[in-house]
């Protein structure tokens, strides 16, 4: 059964299609887009050892050109320099503006496929294919792309908008543990900013922390109500003008983090289910959240498998220093989502220092 979510922006609209066996039906799933026959798969070894064959072979039977290329996995090659890689190759192929590229993989393949084609060209097709749940719920939907500069995450960038977002909920069987419970931060983000019933659900849940003890029905619940909020969300608001700040709910400090463990320690859902934790008790020391709601998003997040603690020997001065770089400091403020009550958030930029300092001291 296909499930389809409707993303409505002024400029491009576009459909997220979520159907088991969807991977093997590519073709069928990205005719009808106008899309030139010439496309470009990007993905990594891993993925692509799994899946590149089908994804081609579906392509090349409705008679696409395909020509595939894989950039090592992990955050530290989301760099300028893979970009470089990918200029390389559309221009040995030729692939001209109605041309497409198709991102095979998780939230880093995804960023960056999306910013190739965001530049290429001054803008050419890309069709997003998540293959991991983090990328599925969250990276592939709503048109950020981009790459990290050396010091900080993302600050390299472009809105563009994917033709199409297309999940096959069966790739996840291949997604390793850690990374499924990374993708499981993105889901109870979506709970606590935007959706209480679906908080209530995962709550219901009695394991969330490995794919195989997950039913079915709670997958499709996660996936289809995940993409929903985001789709809400940047249907809202596309290029973060206000409300779509929200979606960075856990990221100010979860960037952070990151950024000071050079992106190899912790991945990005144990980031971001950090930063939850440090946001959530930031929320109630100002005032504006109940102990026993933040009490409820640490046990989800523990459930998840995620950490609640900073990484060993962090340096929290390093933190509070890093915070200055995050893309969202406006007039020298840093501007942080707060929860009020499950489901509901506010955007601050008055939260002080020294509180940021106690609560990661406490961490």
């Amino acid at each position: 059964m296909t499930s389809i979510i409707n993303v409505n922006l002024p400029q491009q609209s576009y459909e997220i299609a979520i159907a088991p066996g969807s991977l093997e039906q590519l073709s069928q799933q990205m005719t009808g887009l106008n899309l030139g026959k010439k496309v470009l798969v990007v993905s990594n070894p891993t993925i692509f050892k799994h899946y590149g064959e089908r994804a081609i072979a579906s392509l090349t039977s409705a008679g696409f050109e395909v020509v595939s290329y894989c950039l090592p996995a992990g955050e530290r090659y989301k760099t300028l320099n893979s970009i470089q890689k990918i200029y390389d190759i559309a221009l040995e192929n030729r692939l001209e503006r109605s041309s497409t590229m198709v991102a095979l993989g998780g939230g880093v393949i995804g960023d960056m496929t999306g910013f190739a084609a965001a530049t290429w060209l001054r803008g050419i097709n890309v069709v997003q294919v998540p293959t991991t749940l983090l990328a599925m719920v969250d990276s592939a939907i709503g048109g950020k792309t981009g790459v990290n500069h050396p010091h900080g995450k993302n600050l390299i960038g472009a809105f563009h908008q994917p033709r199409k977002v297309i999940i096959d909920p069966e790739v996840l069987k291949t997604l390793p543990m850690r990374e499924f419970r990374a993708g499981m931060a993105e889901v109870i983000k979506y709970g606590i900013i935007w959706d209480a019933e679906l908080f209530a659900q995962l709550e219901a849940s009695k394991n969330l922390n490995q794919l195989r003890y997950v039913k079915p029905e709670v997958i499709d619940v996660i996936l289809t109500r995940s993409c929903q909020a985001k789709a809400d969300v940047v249907s809202k608001d596309e290029k973060e003008g206000g409300l779509r700040a929200i979606l960075n709910y856990g990221h100010t400090i979860g960037h952070a983090v990151e950024s000071l463990t050079g992106y190899r320690l912790v991945n990005h859902g144990e980031a971001v289910a950090i930063g939850m934790v440090a946001a959530g008790k930031i929320a109630v020391a100002l005032g504006l959240w109940q102990q026993e709601d933040t009490k409820r998003q640490n046990a989800l997040i523990e459930k998840a498998g995620l950490p609640t603690r900073l990484p060993e020997g962090i340096d929290i001065e390093g933190i509070i220093a890093a915070l200055q770089l995050d893309k969202k400091v406006k007039a020298g403020k840093v501007r942080f989502i707060l929860p009020t009550q499950i489901g509901v958030v506010k955007i601050t930029d008055d939260v002080p220092s020294e509180t940021i300092r106690q609560v990661l001291q406490g961490m």
